[in-house]
């Protein structure tokens, strides 16, 4: 039935194709160890580019839809404990308002996933644990090969028990690495999941707390800064873990001078906790700073034909560059910690064994270095250096991660919609009930309605009107519920159905926008087609009502938007129903037939309550009730006949503004008297042209997020490269060269150390030599460090200038982008760019880059050291080698695609979750929150299908290249066996000593170099813009002459344009001649032309031929911004951003403030914005949610009486407003630009009826054009409008 919900996948995203179930559950335990099930997706991905529908499925356990649940289900346990234990309310100094008690994070996480934490534990204490038993092995062979027995058989039984070690301990470590991952990825859905929930529930005074880029924010860095966290946690107990063993196990090789060395780790621990403070710090920064950004970049990004109209991409993108290096500045900060982290890093294992070692020979002159002693101890030390690495790093992001935390808290604990703030079951025979009641936006604050009193029977059809700013509006979000109630009583009985003044679409077919959930019943479903004025639109879109409505509902026109929203009220079925002026947004004759066919007494709606918004005061004769609004309260209530019987203000206002004379004559019909009802007598337009709005632009559907295949281009990395500096790059290099150069040195060093050691006898000759070897040793780690400090900090600088470089290349890219691509791809793929992907540049690339590059060198010198110890080695270095390599080859195709997967199922995240926050009102009113956190589930579940791939893909190739790495660590024990005397036991654990790292630095090699390029991606994605067509030049060498243009007079000249290059014109042969000061009306039927000429005229559409000439300079000649600059226009949709009002009316500051104060009066504001606080600086919340729409509109119109030029378009600019303000800003407008030339491009005729002359457009050519007078009397196309709309009367001639 009709209304009733249903739960349905998010719109277009569900996964194409057949789905593959994983076969994880149902394999052998050697496939699930070696993940040997995932190989035919390796395979698979090799021989082509891997697609969404070639991966495999989550398993049920891991999917969003099990894990959200039980995650709310403690967090709500907690959440109500928490509020059980906080009775008394604790109140803020400053504002006095009640703070909202955080509810922890933490323990309903632990609560939820304590078994998988557990478990997770436990496989890392036994790959700890098996860490150690490696060095064990390799002191017994090199005792037994010092002892030289005969037979070497039990050097070869070690051989191989060390081989069997290293594969256990490879086996497990997978499966740890795999179950970790997946544990964090589940804590970050069930957070995600949570976060999206409390985003349909906040209160309005929240909803102004967090703007919807800090909200997204919230999701696109502190869920992932959490899960990065979850993912590492165990290495705060497992690193000092691993540091205990090491101190153990040295003991027993060193004795009582081990603890010299335990002492040098205790004096790093106050400098790890400064660092730590300090990241904490800079995390706070950054986050505010990512916050802003994104912020004001969504602004940007769904205002931009606004910049682009008012050439104010400048201004705003120096905004985002002021931001961006307060951003820098942090990365800067935290760049250099890093670099004395990393000297702290590289120093301490050196220290530590320089201490241990110097104090070893103090206890006793006659302890001496054997091989065996020394390289089980570097060995120890080789794995302490990990731990060291891993502690100050998990205590960084602890710090980082207790920030996100703490905004997570705040946000998750911030104040909910009240459910009581309306009775929503009330009984009775009347939908709404007010008594007394009076209602604000916050819970401690002014009100904004007063005292209402107000009581609607079912069934009524109720107008409700009042000048802009009256409370119309906040009227209707009383009555869903969305204001607080502060005291009275409110009622309402039933479902509720919404329609906002601005309506708002889904990305979806038009189709399921109107169903909303709903199962289709076809029968009904025409009939509201019919009665919503869409089946003429069918015949029209691509592929009817299965046509895709792109965001917002950019690819359709502002009239179909809202008989869309309308369509989806009325298919709802509900029975009370919220109208917010949807008729302002339609022509007169659509507008007409909505009221008959739907509000009205004959309408589908007639047995329903009905509330209607609106400032068409020729409807109020057909209203059961009217109820007149001022200044927030309710002046009068009653029917058409009582209000006008009591004379009051209601009746002054029908007397002046609601009667047109119906015997006017033509003559009459030109007079522009501000008494004639401008509502009233509108351009009605032939409902079978209705569907030609935006003709061109419906053809343009959503594009869906491009993905790459292929490699990651050189050229993409060299373009990372070029931005980071040559001369940083070589640089960098020459200092890791260096490091591990004198890394190697050092270890030799020590080898030579004790195979002289050996023979000598002499105590002083053995002092002598000691003391030499020490003061050289303690040199070389010096070196080592002070190359690491220099490499670290090379690395920062260069980092820091392609971060710089990248981003301020993108923004400059994306702003001069055409507006099209705007309307035609998603907002949050372009956010997904600056924020998850500017992560990558930002934090992790330059890492890989460092990591790969130190890997590098450390195989290279692993395999000549092996090799320099046993020749024999290099017979199995060129097959493993090529193994490498293959597997390698062979994986990355596959991990770079489904890299590329992974990124772009995340925009869908941002685009549904940003949408969402738009729409939440409507959302709410349906009762659909249930159905969009499924949504929510849907797109969750696509990009974990991805990550899960992701997660698989890495264990499949660490698996086989630690494998390959053992391989390594056997044949280079079984070669110096094989060795036998020529070898002595010194060289021999040197030998086996590097290659027990091996395994390590090769897997972190291939990784690196995988990760870098499937990073690379993010890069690729940053530099995307600069191959994509730009707009034309802000600024040309050729620029017009100061004050230009100074006539204004417009010529079109055989002037041509289409929309793309593959269709039709739109505009064909345009040829015509303004005069000076001349006003100018263009009428067409919808379709015919008209937004595109505007267009044409700021060149947002270039031309196809022809060309346009103002005061004689060809607009194609000049720079966008020396065009756009000069002109001006009042748009139909008003657009502000958050900031001050001064801001929004001069965002590049060239007015003063009594300019501003004029401009403001001129509009009818004055006396509004002088009752605010702080007037000119009072904040305008984001999209200015907290202004009513009429009163937006005024503002810009208030920007445009600021920027005085001599040629102004109007786009049809008061649609939102009262009579009486229109009346008032129309008058304003022709004396304040009376010595302009104005177009003014007209949705209805009453509003160039007194222009000079008329410019009738029809099928993109002119028609007709002339003086409104002799194109009357022509009784041509211009005559046929004005009399279909009902604005003369003919007589019998």
């Amino acid at each position: 039935m009709p209304g009733e919900r249903r739960g349905v996948s998010y719109l277009g995203r569900q996964p194409f194709g057949k789905k593959k179930c994983s076969p994880e559950e149902s394999i052998s335990l050697y496939s699930k160890l070696t993940y040997s099930w995932f190989s035919s997706i390796i395979t698979l991905g090799f021989k082509k580019p891997l697609e969404r529908q070639d991966l495999f499925e989550l398993n049920e356990s891991d999917s969003a839809y099990l894990v959200c649940p039980v995650f709310e289900k403690q967090w709500r346990k907690q959440h109500f404990k928490s509020a059980k234990e906080t009775k008394v309310p604790i109140y803020n100094d400053v504002t006095k308002k009640p703070v909202a008690q955080k509810t922890s994070l933490l323990l309903p996480l632990w609560q939820t996933f304590k078994f998988l934490l557990i478990n997770v534990a436990a496989l890392k204490v036994v790959t700890d644990i098996l860490a150690f038993t490696s060095p064990q092995i390799m002191k017994e062979m090199i005792l037994q090969y010092e002892h030289h027995s005969d037979s070497y058989s039990n050097c070869y039984r070690y051989a191989l028990a060390l081989l069997l070690v290293v594969v256990l301990q490879t086996l497990i470590h997978q499966v740890y690495q795999r179950l970790n991952f997946l544990t964090g990825v589940k804590i970050k859905t069930a957070v995600v999941g949570l976060v999206y929930r409390k985003a349909l529930t906040l209160s309005s005074s929240s909803r102004q707390k967090y703007t919807t880029g800090e909200i997204v924010n919230l999701m696109s860095s502190d869920i992932q800064q959490l899960m990065d966290l979850s993912v590492n946690l165990n290495l705060l107990w497992s690193a000092p873990f691993q540091i205990l063993l090491t101190i153990v196990f040295l003991w027993q090789e060193l004795g009582p001078s081990v603890l010299t060395g335990v002492g040098v780790l205790l004096l790093v621990l106050p400098i790890n906790a400064f660092f730590a403070a300090k990241v904490q710090q800079l995390k706070k920064s950054q986050m505010k700073n990512s916050d802003q950004q994104i912020k004001l970049l969504n602004e940007i990004l769904h205002g931009i034909k606004i910049l682009k109209l008012y050439a104010w991409e400048p201004s705003y993108q120096r905004k985002i560059l002021e931001i961006r290096e307060r951003e820098i500045d942090v990365l800067k900060s935290n760049g250099y910690l890093t670099t004395v982290s990393m000297l702290t890093l590289t120093c301490i294992p050196f220290l530590v064994s320089l201490a241990t070692f110097g104090v070893y020979f103090v206890l006793d002159e006659e302890n001496i270095l054997t091989a065996a002693k020394v390289f089980t101890s570097i060995s120890l030390f080789n794995i302490l250096r990990l731990p060291l690495f891993d502690l100050p790093m998990v205590i960084s992001s602890i710090a980082q991660t207790k920030v996100s935390l703490s905004r997570l808290e705040d946000f998750l604990s911030s104040e909910d919609l009240y459910p009581q703030n309306i009775n929503s079951n009330c009984t009775g025979d009347h939908a709404v009930k007010f008594v007394n009641a009076s209602f604000c936006w916050e819970k401690i604050g002014t009100s904004t309605l007063n005292k209402l009193n107000l009581e609607i029977p079912e069934g009524s059809l109720v107008a409700v009107v009042g000048q802009v700013g009256a409370g119309k509006s906040s009227l209707l979000s009383a009555i869903l519920g969305e204001m607080e109630r502060t005291e009275g009583t409110a009622e309402r009985k039933g479902s509720v159905a919404y329609v906002s003044q601005q309506a708002w679409i889904q990305n979806a077919t038009l189709q399921e926008n109107i169903l909303f959930g709903s199962e289709l019943s076809q029968l009904f479903y025409e009939r509201v087609l019919e009665a919503c004025a869409l089946l003429p639109d069918l015949d029209q879109l691509p592929i009817g009502d299965q046509t895709e409505i792109g965001e917002r509902g950019v690819n359709i026109s502002g009239g179909q938007k809202q008989r869309v929203s309308l369509a989806r009220a009325v298919y709802s079925n509900a029975e009370l129903y919220l109208l917010d002026d949807p008729l302002s947004a339609v022509d007169v004759h659509v507008g007409k037939h909505l009221f008959e066919k739907v509000i009205g007494s004959t309408g589908l709606l007639k047995h329903k309550t009905r509330v209607l918004v609106t400032h068409n005061l020729t409807l109020l004769p057909q209203m059961d009730i009217i109820v007149v609004m001022e200044d927030g309260r309710i002046t009068e209530i009653g029917s058409y006949k009582e209000l006008l019987s009591k004379g009051a203000d209601f009746a002054e206002l029908l007397l002046t503004f609601g009667g047109g004379k119906e015997d006017e004559e033509i003559s009459s019909v030109l007079k522009s008297c501000p008494k004639d009802n401008i509502k009233m007598k509108d351009y009605i337009l032939p409902k079978k042209m209705e569907q030609l709005e935006n003709k061109n632009k419906s053809l343009f559907s959503m594009k869906k997020e491009k993905v790459a295949i292929g490699t990651v281009k050189m050229s993409v990395i060299s373009k990372y490269l070029q931005a980071f500096g040559w001369s940083w790059m070589w640089l960098t290099i020459v200092a890791y060269l260096g490091q591990n150069a004198v890394a190697i040195g050092q270890n030799m060093w020590l080898s030579t150390w004790t195979t002289e050691a050996k023979h000598i006898k002499d105590v002083v000759e053995w002092k002598h030599l000691r003391n030499h070897k020490l003061r050289i040793y303690g040199l070389l780690g010096f070196i080592q460090g002070l190359l690491v400090c220099c490499g670290a900090y090379v690395l920062t600088r260069g980092s820091i200038c392609a971060s710089r470089a990248l981003h301020r290349q993108m923004l400059h890219n994306v702003l001069r982008l055409p507006l099209q691509y705007f309307e035609t791809n998603p907002v949050g793929q372009i956010i997904n760019r600056f924020t998850k992907d500017m992560f990558i540049v930002d934090i992790r690339f330059h890492y890989y880059l460092r990591t790969w590059l130190n890997c590098t060198l450390d195989v290279v010198g692993t395999i000549l050291v092996i090799v320099f110890a046993s020749p024999l080695f290099i017979l199995v270095v060129a097959p493993l080698g090529y193994m490498y390599f293959t597997i390698q080859r062979y994986y990355i195709a596959s991990s770079r695609q489904i890299r590329r997967l992974t990124g772009a199922s995340q925009t869908p995240i941002f685009s549904h979750f940003s949408e969402t926050l738009l729409g939440v009102s409507t959302i709410r009113a349906y009762g659909c929150q249930e159905r969009f956190i499924d949504q929510n589930k849907d797109v969750v579940n696509e990009n974990l299908v991805c990550f899960y791939n992701n997660v698989i893909s890495n264990r499949w190739l660490a698996i086989r290249l630690e494998f390959l790495g053992n391989l390594m660590v056997f044949f280079a024990a079984l070669f110096t066996m094989f060795a036998g005397s020529k070898m002595d036991s010194a060289t021999m654990g040197l030998a086996i000593s590097y290659a027990l790292n091996i395994t390590q630095s090769l897997n972190f090699w291939v990784r690196k170099a995988c990760e870098i390029e499937t990073n690379g991606v993010s890069i690729e994605r940053v530099c995307e813009y600069a191959t994509i067509d730009k707009e034309a030049s802000w600024i040309l060498s050729k620029r017009p002459p100061e004050g230009w243009p100074n006539e204004g007079v417009i010529q079109f000249v055989s002037y041509q344009a289409r929309y793309r290059s593959d269709l039709d014109l739109a505009l064909r042969d345009i040829s015509f001649q303004s005069q000076r000061e001349e006003k100018i009306g263009i009428i067409g039927r919808t379709g015919a032309g008209k937004s595109t000429l505007t267009n044409c005229l700021f060149r947002i559409l270039e031309k196809a031929g022809g060309k346009i000439i103002i005061d004689g300079i060809d607009i194609a000649t000049i720079g966008l911004h020396d065009l756009r600059g000069n002109l001006n226009i009042i748009p139909q949709d008003p657009v502000l951003f958050s900031g001050t009002l001064q801001f929004n009316l001069d965002p590049l500051g060239k007015y003063s403030d009594l300019e501003l104060w004029e401009a403001l009066g001129l509009c009818d504001l004055k006396n509004f914005v002088q009752s605010l606080p702080r007037k000119l600086l009072h904040e305008i919340s984001e999209g200015g949610e907290n202004l009513s729409v009429g009163q937006r509109q005024l503002v810009c119109l208030a920007r445009a009486l600021l920027r005085k030029t001599k040629v102004l378009i109007l786009d049809e600019a008061t649609a939102s407003l009262d009579i009486e303000t229109d009346n008032v800003v129309q008058a304003t407008i022709r004396k304040e630009f009376h010595n302009c030339t104005i177009i003014t491009i007209a949705h209805r005729l009453q509003s160039i009826m007194d222009s000079d002359r008329v410019l009738v457009l029809e099928s993109g050519r002119i028609a007709e054009f002339d003086t409104p007078d002799r194109l009357l009397q022509k009784k041509g196309k211009f005559y046929e409008m004005v009399s279909k709309a009902g604005m003369l009367q003919e007589t019998g001639s």
